[in-house]
């Protein structure tokens, strides 16, 4: 069955994507969940539009996450927590916490869910966490754990 994206699907497709799919897996998740409709001979029209806007919103989003790229790279940021003799911490630093010090110390509002730290930190020093905001924009901070 030949259907139309109206959202981004995970492992399917984009928004506006003419896509042929099983009849049962459009009959039964595509259509109800609202992620598609079937497309019929007028629909080409419609499903361009939609890659259109689906283009210059991708734009914009790059350009927005490669601004935040160019601030964040060269910045270092500091993050207090308490530790003991060793260096190592009582507690950890999570991608919550780095969130909200990149907020503090630079004004930058990140989403924990872009911070990608494989476990959280458990030790002073410096460390360098990647940061993905969009497909073509990925970077790494450098996070310098200070003891308080």
């Amino acid at each position: 069955m030949k259907v139309v994206l109206r959202a981004d699907v995970d492992n399917v497709g984009k928004k506006g994507d003419i896509l042929d799919v099983a009849d049962g897996f459009a009959r039964n998740f595509l259509i109800p969940k609202g992620h598609a409709f079937r497309a019929t001979a007028g629909v080409e029209k419609q499903a361009a539009s939609m890659r259109r806007s689906r283009d210059v919103a991708d734009a914009k989003e790059r350009e927005a996450g490669e601004a935040i790229a160019r601030v964040l790279v060269p910045t270092v940021i500091r993050v207090p927590a308490r530790a003991g003799g060793e260096g190592r911490l009582f507690g950890s630093v999570t991608s919550a916490d780095l969130v909200d010090a990149v907020k503090a110390q630079t004004g930058i509002e990140l989403d924990r869910r872009r911070v990608h730290l494989d476990d959280a930190i458990k030790s002073v020093g410096t460390h360098e966490v990647p940061v993905k905001l969009h497909s073509d924009v990925e970077f790494r901070i450098t996070v310098e754990v200070v003891p308080e």
